[in-house]
């Protein structure tokens, strides 16, 4: 077994024994077959006593006979391979007082330095028993499955290559353990001031642009993905970025683009021409993605974790409507419910099937990966906002001037110069409107066209649009009356 295999040796280890991955200048490009995105229905908890209080209605369960069942055949498989496996021993969690060591074993090189990129690597453990233990083997099992025991402190994962199942298993844990220490996890982005200072929150599902938004170069990157909000502050719990690529552009995102040619980088389900990366092309996925360590973006904290309380809690959403305005000053009460919901579009390619962007609600912006009840993370996000008194914000990235096949994206630019005004404070003391179809409140931003900032002002149908609200509010009520039955 090859154990903390360096990320230069795993790179040469994956170009040499992997048809699946190619190494050119540094940058390993793979391809993951079939599964170019999480696989949703594939994940389930064990069921026993330490597993009670989670949310069963959003959560699939297995007895522990079952789990056991699989243990046993990832365990005799791992003796019987033991000589091609790799292990890494990593941490999560950026804050050594949250910290938590991990165990990966793996089939893969490319899976090994996926580990490496997206957790902290260590030499060793420190402990002589890691805190979690992640058997990655895809070829074991045909379909794929996610298997998670909280009591064994396990995981087991096969029947995909798509790496990203790593990741989003191990945040799972984490969003289980750390409201039981009064911790709100998050799935978002985050941000500070060059004084390290003024954190800014972003919420988010994937393609709503977390990663990009919070890849300013006039702040210092916390981490784009997974967070929690603490006593102290805000940590990271990556040490890596998994960022989407598709349609990526060096003039829109410098350092994303920066770091998806710095070496160590792994370039997931992107077309090669000519030895190059076509981002612009999507026959594989519209869910390529770049997996690098914070350390290749230039304004990264070396850190990772920031010892001060946000001030601005910004949710993104993509509404495939294009109803709501592209931003919107929340009340707590407010924040709370739209962070209750989740609203936005599964964008294309992020979950196997999704081709063209389709409105779900995922509350807390990670229902997949949140195992407790929502009111549980929201309850501890209103305490966080009232003793913090943060400002709170709804943006939307979505679409504008018509729904999805209409009308046409928001900018980035528009949504970067929303962002800026809300962290330079200039937004807070705007004056506002208040928007009667959706009930929202507008702030005056002078570099948006008013035919964005009100969004029915951009639609040619004024009763089109009328209708759309009503579809979009209608979703909204049937949402929150689930969730209140549930």
């Amino acid at each position: 077994m090859r154990v903390n295999t360096s990320s230069s040796e795993l790179l040469e280890l994956a170009d040499k024994e992997d048809k699946n991955c190619r190494l050119i200048d540094g940058v390993l490009y793979s391809w993951t077959g079939n599964c170019t995105g999480r696989s949703p229905g594939a994940k389930a908890f064990e069921r026993d006593e330490m597993a009670e209080g989670l949310d069963w209605a959003n959560n699939r369960g297995i007895s522990s006979d079952e789990f056991s069942h699989y243990l046993m055949r990832f365990t005799d498989y791992a003796e019987a391979n033991r000589g091609r496996l790799y292990m890494q021993t990593v941490k999560a969690v950026r804050d050594p007082a949250f910290a938590i060591d991990i165990e990966v074993y793996t089939e893969t090189a490319k899976h090994a330095l996926f580990c490496r990129n997206m957790f902290i690597p260590q030499e060793q453990s420190e402990s002589t028993t890691p805190d979690l233990t992640v058997y990655h083997f895809p070829s074991l099992i045909a379909k794929p499955t996610v298997l998670i025991s909280l009591s064994r402190k396990i995981i087991l994962i096969s029947g995909t290559l798509y790496a990203g199942e790593i990741k989003k298993s191990v945040f799972s844990v984490l969003n289980w353990v750390f409201p039981k220490a009064g911790a709100l996890p998050m799935h978002c982005s985050v941000n500070v001031d060059n004084a390290r200072q003024n954190p800014a929150v972003f919420f988010g599902l994937s393609g709503t642009g977390k990663t990009t938004l919070s890849s300013d170069p006039n702040r210092i990157l916390i981490g784009d993905d997974e967070h929690a909000w603490t006593e102290s502050g805000v940590t990271n719990f990556e040490g890596g970025c998994y960022a989407k690529t598709i349609r990526l552009s060096r003039e829109d995102e410098p350092e994303i683009w920066e770091a998806c040619h710095s070496p160590g980088t792994i370039i997931e389900n992107v077309v090669l021409q000519d030895g190059q990366p076509d981002f612009d092309d999507p026959r594989y996925t519209e869910n390529g993605r770049a997996s690098y360590s914070t350390t290749a973006i230039s304004n990264t904290d070396e850190l990772g974790y920031v010892d001060a309380h946000p001030k601005n809690v910004i949710m993104l959403t993509c509404d495939a409507f294009g109803v709501l305005p592209p931003v919107s000053k929340l009340t707590p009460e407010q924040a709370v419910k739209q962070f209750s919901l989740g609203y936005t579009a599964k964008v294309a390619g992020t979950e196997s099937g999704v081709t063209e962007p389709v409105a779900t609600f995922s509350p807390c912006f990670g229902g997949p990966f949140m195992p407790l009840p929502v009111k549980c993370y929201a309850d501890i996000l209103r305490q966080k906002i009232d003793q913090h008194e943060a400002q709170c914000w709804l943006v939307n990235t979505g679409w504008t001037g018509g729904p999805y096949g209409i009308g046409e994206r928001i900018s980035i630019k528009t949504t970067r110069a929303i962002i800026d005004s809300i962290l330079n404070g200039s937004l807070a003391e705007a004056s506002t409107i208040h928007h009667e179809p959706t009930g929202l409140t507008i702030p005056q931003h002078p570099e948006i066209d008013t035919c964005v900032l009100v969004p029915e002002l951009g639609w040619s149908d004024k009763a089109a649009y009328d209708d759309k609200v009503q579809e979009l509010l209608n979703l909204f009520r049937a949402q929150e009356a689930s969730e209140t039955h549930s």
